[in-house]
């Protein structure tokens, strides 16, 4: 069952960003974009990365598919005017042997939960047997977040706000 689920996702997620591309109407394929980002905050949960299956589903399906409805209902429609270009060759050759060295290199990776991975041995013992000492927090997940990725999380905010800094300048109306 849980290969039957996680192929359909895949299938969904192809068919979705297929169908934002040939889809002509502008509104549509924001749409169909809004969908493609909740289908893809399902596999970050789905895979455990609970934290970038909420921000994928906030801003990716939310706040994007608003901002881009926003600005098209800002345009003239005829703004909106779609021209299609031919995909070059090269692309129509290179990206599928991209996705074929991707998937290739992908056996590399340690399996999902695998407690013998470089992370699991290496990493994690020394934030559990080091965070109350070295941060004074009694709680690791408070101390990882909060103390040793601390400037992580400080950059990420910066950037997430820079972009809703810019959004509101593009998206303000201008006095009369």
């Amino acid at each position: 069952m849980t290969y039957v689920f996680q192929i359909l996702l895949l299938v969904l997620l192809i068919m979705t960003a297929a169908g934002a591309i040939m889809v002509k109407d502008l509104i549509s394929s924001v749409l169909i974009l809004g969908f493609y980002s909740f289908l893809l905050a399902l596999v970050w949960a789905w895979l455990g990365a609970v934290d970038v299956a909420f921000v994928e589903a906030v801003v990716g399906s939310g706040l994007a598919t608003v901002f881009f409805l926003l600005t098209l209902f800002g345009t003239a429609p005829k703004d909106t005017h779609i021209r299609r270009v031919a995909a070059p060759p090269i692309a129509l050759l290179g990206l599928p042997l991209l996705g074929l060295l991707l998937l290739y290199s992908a056996e590399d990776l340690p399996r999902l939960g695998d407690p013998e991975s470089p992370a699991s041995v290496h990493v994690s013992p020394g934030y559990l047997t080091g965070s109350l000492k070295e941060t004074n927090t009694p709680n690791v997940v408070t101390s990882v977040l909060m103390d040793y990725r601390a400037f992580d999380t400080l950059i990420e905010t910066a950037v997430i706000f820079t972009a809703g800094i810019a959004c509101a300048l593009l998206l303000r109306r201008k006095r009369q």
